[in-house]
């Protein structure tokens, strides 16, 4: 019973996944549209990433946003993303010695 019960929550799980696929390629935008899709993982990666920014230090969240300011300051240069990281974590680091 149980192993009924886990292919089925797979099955409804993926179906959601795949047929976007599927229905994407075929599909076509204005272009409109599709600057505005283009912005999406964006906003969701910021949404995402905002809130830890903010709790690095929960009695300090000024740590935190001086930490994310530097790291869009090096991802402005265009550099590899984990020396955004990097500066970002050290920059949080000195700052709560």
């Amino acid at each position: 019973m149980i192993w009924a019960i886990i292919i089925g929550m797979s099955i409804v799980t993926i179906v959601p996944r795949i047929i976007p696929v599927f229905l994407v390629d075929q599909a076509s935008y204005p272009d409109w549209v599709n600057r505005w899709l283009d912005a999406i993982p964006y906003a969701a990666l910021g949404a995402l990433i905002f809130p830890g920014i903010m709790t690095v230090i929960p009695d300090q969240p000024i740590i935190g946003l001086i930490g994310g300011v530097i790291a869009i300051v090096i991802a402005f240069f265009e550099v590899n993303v984990i020396f955004a990281v990097l500066g970002a974590i050290l920059t949080v680091y000195l700052l709560t010695m």
